[in-house]
């Protein structure tokens, strides 16, 4: 059996404002109701696979711990990257945590944040990839090329092997001119960023070319702790550690590199008008999520909360329209890549678009920002049954709770409380506190502050059951 090793990292930018720099793309639902993440999982059913091992950085850790764990996929310790140092040392984390024990399983590397249409290609490819892999060829998988596109990365197959091909060159991403010439050959296939190998081949190939990284990783890996449910590195060693892909640092050196082939309708969903292609559409080519009433609109995606606004469009055609609830964001199709730059002006003018929504997910459940001003802030804050928030103060604020459904057990200086229904408790500054459901339904409270400043980092943890400081 083989063992899945999800990548799941990402920065988020591509599909802003959906996507945001703490809430990447594959952690939401965006072509079905599970999400990325979720669908990366779910589509390795069918085929004889261990436990998944997923990557991902410290940000993101309860969100893929609860995504993972909604789908019953968590039986496994999720690997936590201090610092991002690209494909390469990811990968050479895994592997060394996967021979740790004395064993040297079949790894089938895969991006967390890709979409395959056709679950049963997939399978057989993996299938016959597994074949070369136990003979220790370093797969990737080409993706059968559709149209002449200018935005991957191209693998040329070079001599035929046992119903795949031998790498001949991995070649950059080609104008439009060169990409037809690659579509009319039959020879070239698109990246896909998918792998397949032994652990042990990857470790002693990476080993042959990029030596430093192998050494740094395997410091990082040498020193790890347990944190709940996940697996820490050592962070000044994997800091260390140089920043590669592993195109660049393996397969393109390699020569034992094979391609399979993959016709399975992929897609890496890279852009709004990538998204816009695999989503179904109405009669007339509009892919619609949400609330929507359009007349004479054609070939439009419009992205709208399930709880959101109505959006209604007249007379227009090749529009993405995404609404959110701190943003909206109209583009043509032909224009989505210039998302980015909206996201680096907003990083440049520090605004917190560019990496929170509004509503932000935390361990013990989620906060939505419904209302602020200069020195006021409202929010509607849900807590999970059993769940705590971390006893804490703050110096310069304050905070008034009122609980509008569920149960609340509260500490308030010196004091316990049991609040219920339209019950409420004031906390003055610098009085350490803390929240907590003790019931079977979730808790719903509205809190408003009130102070000099009201920023996330004027929090003082006493104790945190999730391991935060």
């Amino acid at each position: 059996m083989f063992l899945p090793v999800i990548m799941a990292g990402g920065s988020g930018s591509r599909l802003w404002p959906l996507s945001r720099s703490a809430y990447p793309k594959q952690y939401l639902p965006l072509t079905s109701d599970s999400t990325m993440l979720q669908e990366t999982v779910l589509r390795l059913k069918g085929a004889q696979h261990r436990a998944p091992m997923v990557i991902c950085n410290e940000d993101s850790r309860f969100m893929v711990a609860e995504q993972l764990r909604a789908i019953n996929a968590l039986q496994s310790p999720v690997i936590l990257e201090p610092v991002g140092r690209n494909t390469a040392p990811a990968i050479a984390l895994a592997a060394l945590q996967a021979v740790a024990d004395g064993d040297d399983p079949l790894l089938l590397v895969l991006a967390a944040d890709h979409v395959i249409k056709n679950q049963q290609a997939f399978i057989n490819a993996i299938a016959q990839a597994e074949k070369l892999a136990e003979q220790n060829a370093m797969v990737t998988f080409g993706i059968v090329p559709t149209h002449a596109e200018t935005g991957y990365g191209y693998i040329k197959r070079g001599a035929s092997q046992d119903d795949a091909y031998k790498v001949d060159a991995f070649v950059e991403k080609p104008n439009l001119e060169t990409a037809t010439e690659y579509l009319n050959s039959g020879e070239y296939y698109w990246n896909s960023g998918m792998f397949m190998f032994k652990a042990s081949r990857y470790l002693s190939e990476l080993e042959k070319y990029q030596p430093e990284i192998l050494a740094a990783c395997k410091k990082a890996i040498g020193n790890t702790s347990a944190d709940l449910d996940f697996v820490r590195v050592d962070k000044a060693a994997f800091e260390a550690c140089p920043d590669d892909s592993i195109d660049y640092a393996v397969m393109e050196k390699t020569d034992s590199a094979v391609v399979v082939p993959l016709d399975a309708g992929w897609n890496d969903v890279g852009s709004w008008s990538a998204l816009w292609e695999v989503n179904d559409k109405d009669e007339n080519g509009n892919a619609v999520r949400g609330d929507f009433i359009g007349e004479n609109s054609k070939n439009c995606l419009v992205y709208g909360s399930v709880e959101g606004r109505l959006v209604a469009t007249v007379g227009v055609e090749d529009l993405v329209i995404v609404d959110t609830k701190d943003a909206v964001m109209v583009a043509h199709k032909d224009k989505v890549q210039d998302v980015k730059t909206i996201v680096n002006k907003l990083k440049a003018e520090g605004r917190s678009e560019s990496k929170f929504h509004r509503e932000v997910y935390r361990p013990w459940g989620k906060y939505d920002s419904i209302d602020n001003g200069a020195r006021y802030q409202v929010k509607r804050i849900t807590v999970k049954p059993g769940a705590k928030l971390s006893v804490q103060m703050h110096h310069h604020r304050a905070e008034h709770w009122i609980v509008v459904s569920g149960t609340a057990k509260v500490t308030n200086g010196d004091k316990e409380l049991l609040l219920t229904e339209n019950q409420s408790t004031y906390i003055p500054v610098g009085v350490i506190h803390a929240l907590e459901n003790p019931g079977k339904v979730p808790l719903e409270l509205i809190e408003v502050q009130s102070g000099s400043y009201l920023g996330e980092d004027d929090i003082v943890r006493f104790e945190d059951r999730y391991g935060r400081v």
